[in-house]
This record gives C-alpha cells, structure tokens and sequence, in this order.
C-alpha cells in the first residue's frame, strides 16, 4: 500500500509572509517546513531589484511599484526602507492565518540536537486557547503533559480564543542599541521548553521576525506603523503593533502567547545605525508605555476597527502633545484601517460576529 505524507497543518488557511531586500536563499533551510506554504513576499527598497526565489515554492511578490498601484494615494501609510513594510503583506492576504519570518532567521535546534518546525509550533498554540485571565504555574496548561493547576477556577478554564503566537530567538538577541553596544558579544543560548499566556493588563515588546497571528480576529490592527525612510523613528513598528494589539485583544477577550518556537537569527545589525533610527524612540517611550497602560476602550467598540480607529484618537490627542510625528502616525492609523476595509470589504462584518460576545463588559 502506498503511503503518503499527512497534510501540512493548515495548508489552506495560512500564508506567510516575508519582508526583503535581498535573494531569498535562506528559504532554503526551510524547505522541509515552509515549501507546502504560500508565501507573500514584500519587497522593500528599489523595486527594480530582481529578487530570487528558490525553486517550488509558491508564491507573490509586491515591490513599491505595486502597493502604489493597489493602495493609490492611501500607499502613504506602508513604510518604506523598513521591515515594517511586511504589513502589506497581511493586507493583501486571504487566508485565515499569518506567520511572519525575517529572511535572517533559520531552523533552530531544540536541546536534544533536533531541528525546530517552528510553524508547526505556532500552530498549535494558535489553535489552543489563551488563559489571561488568571495565571497557570504550570504555564500554558493546554501543552501536552500539562493541566490547570490546584486553585485554578474552574469558570475560566475554557480560556478565550487566541489571537497571537509570539515566538523567541537563539543566538542574537532582539535588543535595543544601547544594550547591543555594552553587549555585543552576548548570545542567547538558553532553550526555554515553555509557552505562557501574557496577562489581561500587561503590555509587552512585540518582536516581529518570528510571529503568527490570526487575521480574522485581529488582522486590522497588526499594522507596523509609519516608520524608516522620511520618518524620524524605526525599529519600533513591530512593538507599536504589539502595543495596540495587547490593548485591544484585552479588551475584546482574546489571548496572547509568547515562548516557543524558537527560531535562528543569524544576524546583528550594526547597533550604531540602529541608534540613529531608535533614540527618539528611546525616548517617546517613556510616554508611550503609560499612555497604552492608561487606554480604556469604550464597550461600543466591538470590533478591531472600532477598537483601532477609537485607539487612533487617543494617539493623536494624548502622544501628539509629545511630538507632532504621533499625528502623523495617527493619520497613517485611519488610512491603514480604510485600505484594510476596501480590500477586505467582509472582514468589519465577520470579526463583529465572532466577537461581539466576547466584548468587555
């Protein structure tokens, strides 16, 4: 009798997707668990650049050129000569599902020497509910081998849906300028077999090089901001997307998890550049963080729309007193929700329905 490989999970339903400004042979090292996929890939920089692709995977490619064509004038709230671009990506897609990978990350290996598929990882904590409402000691507690723990209610123990899978990294560590200057030989070598739901309340620093979501339920508001070229701040797209997501998945009853998959990242970018592009950041943060702590969405808001939206008011009212970039960002933040509806025209009705009953209170 013939056999045959099991479906990958999931096949139809996600699309992944890659910002890049360079060939994409890192793919490659990926082939085993990535090939099944579509991939969007958003190409940044001179769009006349031919960007290669290894052979069998599936695929689209939009360059500048493109996203002015489909977004017109509305084009203005994708960033360019940043990874921040990569939310096009999200724009343009249909499926139900987003894992994003940055073109320097690769395969990492669990303790035991054994290569990580880390989307099979994401998938199953994406399809496993979250539990921020009341911590588990024993972490997530729908692992395999785990369970909720002595003194855990019973009235919770469904959890809520989860709407994001934030994985880690080995080798080079995510960190700011300054700390990449103090430490520039350290190395993340510690595997940490664990995956935790963040709690209702807490913000986090979102990173995006290793993240999948689900785009039905808050895709209109994984937007990675007004950032790189013309702007006077980078490398805070993926945090302030992370930032606005927490607020809202908090408020609509819907969970975060961080841990595993691990991931590869090869690559320290040079920490002097990366100063020039964070230290305004650096800075505005110190606002920016109690001024998410504070937010406190109506109930009326019901939907990642009017949660975004009603969050882009508050941005242009309380940080646009820090510096007039955060009105600008505003703006961006009402033109990135409109060309999300006009390409996504269904996606208002949809998440209404699915999450209307999960509202706060």
């Amino acid at each position: 009798m013939a056999s045959f490989a099991p479906t990958p999970l999931l096949k139809d339903e996600l699309d992944i997707v890659i910002p890049t400004i360079r060939n994409l042979d890192f793919l490659e090292m990926w082939r085993p668990f990535l090939q099944p996929y579509h991939l969007i890939i958003v190409q940044d920089g001179d769009p006349t650049k031919v960007i290669k692709v290894p052979e069998g995977y599936d695929y689209e490619l939009y360059n500048r050129n493109d996203i002015n064509r489909i977004l017109g004038p509305k084009a203005s709230c994708i960033s360019f000569k940043d990874s921040a671009c990569r939310c096009f990506g999200y724009m343009v897609s249909k499926k139900k599902y987003i894992f994003t990978i940055d073109d320097d990350c690769f395969v990492a290996k669990d303790p035991s020497g054994k290569y990580i598929n880390a989307l099979e990882q994401h998938i199953k904590n994406i399809l496993s509910p979250s539990t921020p409402l009341f911590f588990n000691t024993l972490y997530d507690p729908f692992r395999d081998g785990a369970d909720f723990v002595r003194g855990y209610p019973f009235s919770l123990r469904e959890g809520v849906p989860t709407a994001v899978s934030h994985g880690l990294w080995l080798n080079i560590p995510d960190y700011d300028a300054p700390t990449q200057l103090v430490k520039p030989l350290e190395r993340n070598t510690r595997y940490v077999d664990a995956v935790l739901t963040i709690p209702k309340g807490t913000l986090f620093p979102m990173c995006g090089m290793n993240l999948t979501f689900d785009r039905d339920l808050i895709g209109p508001a994984m937007y990675f901001g007004l950032m790189g070229d013309g702007q006077p701040i980078g490398r805070y797209d993926d945090m302030w997307a992370g930032w606005c997501i927490k607020v809202i998945c908090d408020h609509l009853g819907l969970g975060v998890k961080t841990g595993l998959p691990y991931i590869w990242h090869s690559k320290a970018s040079n920490p002097f550049v990366n100063l020039r592009k964070e230290y305004k950041g650096i800075f505005w943060q110190e606002d920016i963080i109690p001024f998410f702590q504070a937010i406190n969405l109506p109930k009326e808001c019901t939907t990642v729309q009017q949660c975004y939206i009603e969050l882009s008011k508050h941005v242009r009212e309380k940080l646009g007193k820090v510096d007039d970039y955060f009105v600008k960002l505003a703006d961006a933040m009402l033109t990135w929700i409109q060309a999300w509806d006009e390409l996504n025209p269904s996606s208002k009705v949809a998440i209404s329905s699915k999450l209307t009953n999960g509202a706060s209170k």
